[in-house]
């Protein structure tokens, strides 16, 4: 199943279609591409699907969806696979 998962924007780095974020999945860290979503600032929280952040949401909203992700198991494929930074 594709899932669209809310994360907290850690940092920003590079511009226009090449702006990217670390972003936070409860604890699990992933690089994103921000070319969706060019108002996003770090400590927003973002709908990420396929590494890219597709829209902003706010904190609230953010943390009930993650705690019904946890609630249902759908949160395993944002684990790092063996050898993955």
């Amino acid at each position: 199943m594709c899932l669209a998962v809310p994360g907290k924007i850690l940092s920003i780095q590079g511009e226009g279609f090449a702006r990217t974020a670390r972003v936070s999945f409860g604890g699990i860290v992933k690089e994103v591409n921000l070319a969706y979503v060019p108002e996003a600032r770090v400590d927003d929280y973002a709908i990420v699907h396929v590494g890219f952040a597709i829209s902003l949401l706010d904190e609230a909203e953010a943390l009930r969806t993650f705690e019904y992700l946890k609630q249902m198991d759908e949160l395993s494929e944002l684990e790092l696979a063996p050898g993955e930074a």
